[in-house]
């Protein structure tokens, strides 16, 4: 990948290498003073995976596939200033940059809160940077920036609601998070460096819409209400059911039709665009509205529709005193959708898209706020949640 400069006001200087776990997959970062150097994505075969019961026991085999691939590319371990891995499954937490320490590495190890395959991130990413230091220690090294540690920033389970968003219709029912809090964060600052800001002192909706969509209320640096972007609660997605009438949904659970695993495939995987056409390619549907399909014409209105719905009620959760609405995430590519959503929010506040995402370059802007200091570092502990 040609090199590309992150966007950040921190000064640029240090080698970080980025970690980033999927269920078949390692996506690898390496920025060295503000230059990305590769950009990759290592592939492990169904044959490898399959040997392992669980994801969390690939580490071995994923750490030395990123070192095997690091010698590649003639860049020694030890050359690494930082290791920035994806946040993991974990709870209780907010915003913000983590070092990796043992309270993490239990729960994510456990799988506590949830089994993904982005829990192993922060275990390699910990894993690798205690291998560097033993190198230099070895070696009588002295490194510019201190011991290399490892770090996760903005996790997906971060946690910020006021309690008022938090508390469901009944006590069985508490309102949970899990969002893209790492690209939606990163388009924040994006915007506030565009439009001149040096505080985070904005109150802004963020709608990150992929195969799922999570809508952020953004106010001061902290994530005020959000739904969850995989629990059911959010949006029709080209992979999600929405929010379903209760009713309805008891009488499916009830039917003996579906087993359970099954019910929540329908809702989260199987739904949306897949349910209605078998694709979840949002491009797919608009090509068959584009040709007439009454159907696709009408779930592309829907589809507009209940983004803009989340947006309104994070506005209502903001008393109405919106700075502006970033839409963010892949389906912000389609021009198309963006017009017809900034067309029935926009009364709300003024539009901007960002389009795509790119966790690696999030993290990378990361590691280089933390190199220079221009972040403040939490430290995990299991059992409580910080409050700062």
């Amino acid at each position: 990948m040609e090199n590309k400069t992150i966007l950040t006001d921190a000064p640029q200087k240090g080698n970080i290498l980025i970690i980033n776990t999927g269920s078949t997959t390692t996506k690898l970062g390496y920025y060295s003073d503000g230059k990305r150097v590769f950009d990759e994505k290592l592939e492990h075969t169904a044959d490898e995976v399959a040997k392992y019961k669980s994801v969390m026991d690939q580490s071995d085999m994923r750490r030395q596939a990123i070192k095997d691939f690091m010698s590649k590319k003639g860049i020694p371990l030890e050359d690494v200033d930082i290791v920035m891995a994806r946040g993991g499954l974990f709870t209780p937490v907010i915003t913000g940059v983590y070092d990796v320490n043992q309270d993490m590495r239990d729960v994510l190890i456990s799988c506590r809160d949830g089994l993904h395959a982005c829990n192993l991130s922060a275990v390699l990413a910990d894993d690798i940077a205690k291998e560097i230091n033993d190198i230099r220690d070895a070696k009588g090294e002295v490194p510019r920036f201190g011991r290399t540690t490892a770090y996760v920033a903005d996790p997906p389970m971060a946690d910020e609601m006021l309690p008022e968003c938090r508390m469901g219709g009944i006590p069985e029912f508490t309102r949970k998070t899990l969002f893209h809090a790492l690209n939606s964060r990163a388009i924040v600052r994006r915007y506030l460096r565009e439009h001149g800001h040096t505080t985070n002192d904005v109150t802004v909706i963020v709608a990150h819409m992929g195969g799922g969509a999570t809508i952020s209320l953004h106010s001061h640096g902290r994530v005020l209400d959000v739904n969850h972007g995989l629990g059911g609660d959010g949006p029709i997605t080209p992979e999600r059911a929405g929010c379903c009438p209760p009713f309805e949904l008891i009488d499916m659970c009830f039917s003996g039709k579906y087993t359970k695993d099954e019910i929540k495939k329908k809702l989260v995987g199987r739904g949306g665009a897949v349910a209605y056409f078998g694709t979840n390619s949002m491009i797919d549907v608009e090509n068959m509205a584009d040709e007439g399909n009454e159907l696709a014409i009408t779930f592309l209105k829907a589809y507009v529709l209940n983004i803009c719905k989340y947006i309104a009620s994070m506005s209502a959760t903001a008393s109405g005193k919106v700075d502006a609405i970033l839409l963010t995430g892949g389906i912000a590519h389609s021009k198309k959708l963006m017009q017809a959503i900034k067309e029935r929010i926009g009364f709300i506040a003024p539009v901007e898209v960002y389009p795509g995402e790119d966790e690696i370059n999030s993290l990378a802007e990361n590691g280089y706020m933390i190199l220079s200091g221009q972040t403040k570092i939490h430290t995990y502990n299991k059992d409580r949640l910080l409050d700062d």
